[in-house]
């Protein structure tokens, strides 16, 4: 009975597996079916997308072949039109082109026949020369060989003529180079030291505010003159000119001293012998401060350091000393700068030349008061207080007093005669200047041949015109020389003078 029922019990299980393998397989092959038909619909939703955006691309496709098929439309209209215009300027320019072919066609016509014209005439002359030549033979009696014979030897001698001029040429320009080249020099040193013309000038006058004030100056009896002229060392000059006391000394310092000691006293009014004393005292210390700070200005912008007091005291006292109405102080200046750029460039010693140029004229500060010459005093003052010999033989030397011993002495000779010749550093009275002027037209008159002379640049230059059929190019060249030196041997002037003989021919002929 139990195994009946395990038989049935284990069929039934059979039957029940069974039946669930058939169960799962239908539900796999269920699952499997919906899957694929889902796989299916999709794949037909892909392709319709994939037909839809092929289709837009096949839209947009034919919408940008359509735009490049416009713009290439448009580019060949364009090319057209430009072919055109090519065209078109290509035809005008043949058109000219043949133009100017036909023109010069004509042209080539005419210049032949020109030509012919030309070489008629060449014929013609050839033949008329030919019966001149022998017309002047038969004239002159001579023949083509003989007067090729007069012609060499008239040409011969003109050559030695044109070869003695240019030997003469090449003599003056050998004894002129070394002067050419000092010029070049000494032009390089002004042009690099600028310094301004005579515009100042010490003098000895005093203005008043009236002539009432000139009773005051005198006082009772004259004392308070006498007291003045005294106390300073001047002579006090009241004489008829209008609102003007002049005050004369040959000390400049003591003049200048004087002349602000008046004006003190003139503007104060307190004119009486114990306030005299008072204010020339005062004045004097004042002008010696004046005179120490002049010196040491000067010796700064001269570039000079390391100068003994007393020297500089001494070199400032020539700020009231001229000569020709050149301030002495600022010509000492510029010599020295001069002498400085000139050195520098012959390589020889800056600092000397600068130093003894600054102090060559160191002496007209007390030659007034101790005999012997301003180089002299100038050179004992230097050595004095310990200024090197070369410095020292420069200063004594400048004037050829003494031997220059030194380059930078003759340096400094260079740059005193630079400084005092230049334009416009010295004055010169107008009749001295007329004199020369007329002296140097007069020189020039006396020669045979000169018709006219005239002096320019207030005497510096000459120039002489003479008469072409007189004198020669080599007459004017020994003109010239002649002038030059009876200017040198009986003139006195600055500088030097230009001489120039200007010969000049003129044709002149008239049309009837």
């Amino acid at each position: 009975m139990n195994l009946i029922f395990y038989v049935i019990g284990f069929i039934i299980v059979l039957v029940a597996l069974g039946l669930g393998l058939v169960l799962g397989y239908l539900y796999k092959q269920n699952r499997a079916e919906k899957a694929k038909r889902e796989q299916m619909d999709d794949a037909e939703k892909f392709l319709e997308e994939a037909k839809e955006k092929a289709r837009l691309i096949e839209i947009k496709a034919r919408d940008q072949a359509l735009v490049l098929h416009q713009k290439a439309e448009q580019d060949n209209d364009r090319k057209r039109a430009e072919l055109s215009k090519e065209e078109d300027r290509l035809q005008k320019r043949r058109e000219e082109m043949d133009n100017r072919v036909d023109r010069l066609e004509k042209r080539e016509q005419a210049l032949n026949k020109r030509q012919s014209l030309i070489d008629k005439r060449v014929n013609d002359v050839e033949k008329l020369y030919s019966q001149h030549l022998e017309e002047l033979q038969r004239i002159s009696q001579m023949s083509v060989e003989e007067a090729r014979t007069m012609l060499l030897a008239n040409v011969e001698k003109e050559s030695r003529n044109d070869m003695a001029r240019v030997i003469r040429q090449i003599e003056q320009e050998a004894r002129e180079e070394g002067e050419n080249r000092a010029r070049k020099l000494i032009t390089a040193a002004i042009q690099r030291v600028a310094s301004d013309h005579v515009a100042e000038i010490t003098t000895s006058s005093v203005e008043i505010p009236s002539d009432d004030m000139k009773g005051r100056i005198i006082g009772r009896n004259g004392r308070n003159i006498h007291a003045f002229e005294q106390a300073a060392g001047v002579d006090v000059i009241v004489d008829d000119t209008p609102e003007a006391v002049t005050i004369s000394c040959f000390d400049p310092v003591r003049r200048e001293v004087a002349r602000r000691a008046l004006g003190k006293l003139i503007q104060d009014g307190r004119i009486h012998p114990a306030h005299i004393e008072k204010v020339l005292k005062n004045e004097q210390k004042e002008v010696d401060r004046l005179i120490i700070e002049a010196g040491e200005q000067a010796v700064f912008e001269a570039g000079v350091p390391g100068l003994h007091p007393e020297i500089i005291k001494i070199f400032g006292r020539l700020k009231y000393r001229t000569s020709y109405g050149q301030n002495q102080l600022a010509h000492a200046v510029e010599t020295a700068k001069l002498a400085a750029v000139i050195a520098a460039e012959l390589g020889a010693d800056v600092e000397t030349a600068r130093t003894a140029a600054l102090l060559h004229d160191l002496g007209k500060a007390v030659d007034h008061s101790i005999e012997g010459t301003h180089a002299q005093l100038g050179a004992e003052i230097a050595k004095r207080y310990g200024l090197p010999p070369k410095v020292v033989n420069a200063i004594a030397s400048h004037h050829h007093e003494l031997e220059q011993e030194t380059v930078e002495a003759v340096i400094v000779e260079a740059a005193d005669a630079i400084s005092g010749a230049r334009p416009g550093a010295r004055r010169e009275s107008l009749e001295q200047y007329i004199k020369r002027v007329r002296s140097l037209e007069d020189i020039a008159n006396t020669h045979k041949g000169v018709t006219q002379s005239y002096a320019l640049q207030a005497g510096r230059e000459i120039r002489i015109f003479v008469r072409p059929e007189e004198i020669d190019d080599l007459a004017s060249i020994q003109m010239a020389r002649d002038i030059a030196k009876k200017i040198e041997e009986s003139m006195q002037y600055p500088g030097q003078i230009k001489v120039t003989v200007i010969r000049e021919t003129r044709a002149v002929d008239y049309a009837k």
